[in-house]
């Protein structure tokens, strides 16, 4: 299997988009294509392909990656006015890179948008 982006990065055969933070668990970054004025990637080093992947197993790692939020979430100055996470899994729900990561959105507010089935 070909490594995905976010393991080269991970490994420095690639250089990534600007690092926010790190610890040895996980790397954030900001986003190449960004849906708000925040937008960080906060992608655990070791490969998992998506959320559906992680086994019990990895209940230590995602809770690791869920306080990595609050930490990241603090250094880009969202914790007064709130963000959003978004984990996409699979083609029908965006996710565009085969490698686990938690998009963090933030920096002004984010819209609702509903959409009720008509049939």
């Amino acid at each position: 299997m070909d490594k995905d982006i976010f393991c080269k990065i991970i490994n420095g055969e690639v250089a990534g988009n600007k690092i926010v933070m790190e610890e040895d668990s996980w790397i954030a970054m900001n986003d190449i294509h960004p849906s708000a004025p925040v937008h960080v990637l906060i992608i655990p080093k070791r490969h998992i392909d998506g959320i559906l992947a992680t086994e019990t197993s990895d209940v230590e790692l995602m809770g690791t990656l869920l306080l990595a939020v609050k930490k990241v979430a603090e250094k880009m100055g969202l914790k007064e006015n709130g963000f959003r996470l978004v984990i996409n899994q699979g083609e029908y729900g965006g996710q565009v890179v085969q490698h686990l990561h938690i998009h963090l959105l933030g920096g002004k507010k984010l819209g609702v948008k509903i959409v009720h089935d008509q049939n």
